[in-house]
């Protein structure tokens, strides 16, 4: 239903404006929270840390990471269809708790049973919440901006990309943990081992963010909730249909779901190799040091935040395949010059780029969801999707440390994901609504109409 803005001949009554207000707490609310689950993207915080802490390798460490990701995308389809039955709140309460308690968990029983307890708290149990959490305000949000499905999705979402920045900026501030930072940077070239003390720095950071994401996460999921039955026209309005709820048994039975799956796994797959690596590839381009790559990289981590909004808010006005068509495109581009790149101020610029329309596939595959299947089912369906996200989580960084174990750099991967990402823009081309046909296919088909039109004309 489409939502229309009262006029000033027909000021909204005392409840109606209640109403209005409170779609933006719960948006502010959900941007909040994602701020929370958001932090997983500082990951590279700690993978040189965790690698001179414990002697692991990239990939060991690149593990943890992965594993987290890839639950992610299981804890959406559960946190989707218990969403769509008990709503947001609930849903969001138990991701938040769970994210929360992996880190704690991972700070405690890691120095402890090593990487086989880092797998299980911080990737199973706080990748499985991270799902649930993640999807929630994501589903509630196009419900309460049906007029702005695009913009309000990637406002919410904005706060996912925006937690790296903050934490990012927090977490060196820590005394401690920047001396163990700087003291893994010298085991990683001279072998040098790392004190009892930098490990249990490390270890901390874990433990005391995790209890930060239960208070502040926790109370901004108790903000959230739907919005009323009926809600989006004024009883005055004439009625106006939808269009066709899609259950997700039928979601799947649709090419359009696999088409939407793909391009949000190709544009994450590249996204997140550069996200979970950003410090290591920045210092393999330029030369520079981890002590100055890790603030840039966390200064550039708001490009992620702005893209969801900003990507967002552009699909709503120039349509959700040609956004995609662009995001896609660009980082194809990017990715193919990035090899030649080795400024600090253009290697920042490129992943600048690269953030920007990371965060924007995340900000219109929403609406891009909700415009296809509609919102009933959001969140199951939502979550089916997403599962695209935790494919990318595994395949990204896995590639890229493993290519790093191999060669010692990260540079043989940034090719092929360039040529992965411009064949991938061949999908919102081709794309469409069920039961509809894209302007792409549409067009072929009069050409190929016309051209035997011809062809009977000139035979005649």
């Amino acid at each position: 239903m489409i939502f229309h803005k009262p006029t000033a001949a027909a000021e909204p009554k005392p409840e109606r404006r209640s109403i209005l207000k409170s779609r933006w707490t719960v948006a502010i609310a959900g941007t909040v929270m994602m701020m929370c689950l958001g932090t997983i993207y500082s990951w590279s915080l700690f993978a040189r840390p965790l690698i001179a802490a414990f002697g692991w390798s990239s990939t060991t460490t690149m593990w943890a990471f992965s594993t987290a990701i890839f639950t992610l995308g299981v804890g959406a389809v559960c946190g989707g269809r218990l969403q769509d039955r008990f709503g947001p709140r609930n849903v969001a309460l138990a991701g938040v708790a769970l994210w929360a308690m992996g880190n704690i968990l991972a700070g405690l029983l890691t120095p402890r049973f090593g990487a086989t307890a880092l797998y299980l708290t911080y990737g199973v149990m706080g990748g499985f919440g991270l799902g649930m959490g993640y999807v929630s305000p994501v589903a509630m949000v196009t419900k309460w901006f049906p007029d702005h499905r695009g913009f309000a999705s990637g406002l919410v979402l904005t706060g996912f990309g925006l937690g790296a920045f903050f934490y990012n900026a927090i977490v060196p501030m820590f005394a401690p943990f920047a001396r163990a930072a700087k003291d893994a940077s010298t085991y990683l070239a001279t072998g040098a081992p790392l004190s009892a003390g930098d490990v249990q720095a490390i270890m901390t950071v874990f433990l005391w963010s995790g209890v930060a994401y239960l208070g502040l996460g926790g109370l901004c999921a108790l903000l959230l909730r739907d919005p009323p039955a009926g809600f989006g026209r004024r009883l005055t309005d004439p009625a106006k249909l939808e269009g066709h709820q899609y259950t997700p048994g039928e979601v799947l039975r649709t090419p359009q779901f696999y088409m939407l799956w793909l391009m949000l796994f190709c544009s994450v797959t590249a996204g997140i190799l550069v996200i979970s690596n950003a410090v290591p590839i920045f210092s393999d381009l330029t030369g520079a040091s981890a002590a100055f790559a890790a603030p840039v990289v966390g200064l550039l981590a708001v490009f992620n935040g702005i893209g969801r909004v900003l990507w967002g808010d552009i699909s709503d006005r120039i349509g959700r395949n040609t956004a995609f068509m662009l995001i896609l495109g660009i980082q194809a581009v990017v990715f193919a010059l990035m090899p030649a790149l080795h400024s600090t101020v253009l290697v920042g610029i490129a992943f600048g780029i690269v953030l920007l329309c990371n965060g924007g596939s995340f900000g219109t595959m929403p609406a891009f969801n909700a415009d296809y299947f509609g919102t009933k089912y959001m969140g199951l369906n939502y979550g089916l999707i997403i599962t695209a996200w935790g494919f990318a989580g595994v395949a990204g960084p896995l590639l890229a440390a493993r290519v790093k174990d191999l060669t010692g750099s990260f540079e043989g991967t940034l090719l092929p994901l360039a040529l992965m990402l411009l064949l991938a823009t061949i999908i919102p081309m081709v794309a469409s609504k069920p039961g509809h046909t894209s302007r792409v296919v549409d067009l072929l088909r009069r050409r190929m109409a016309r051209t035997a039109i011809e062809a009977e004309r000139e035979a005649a």
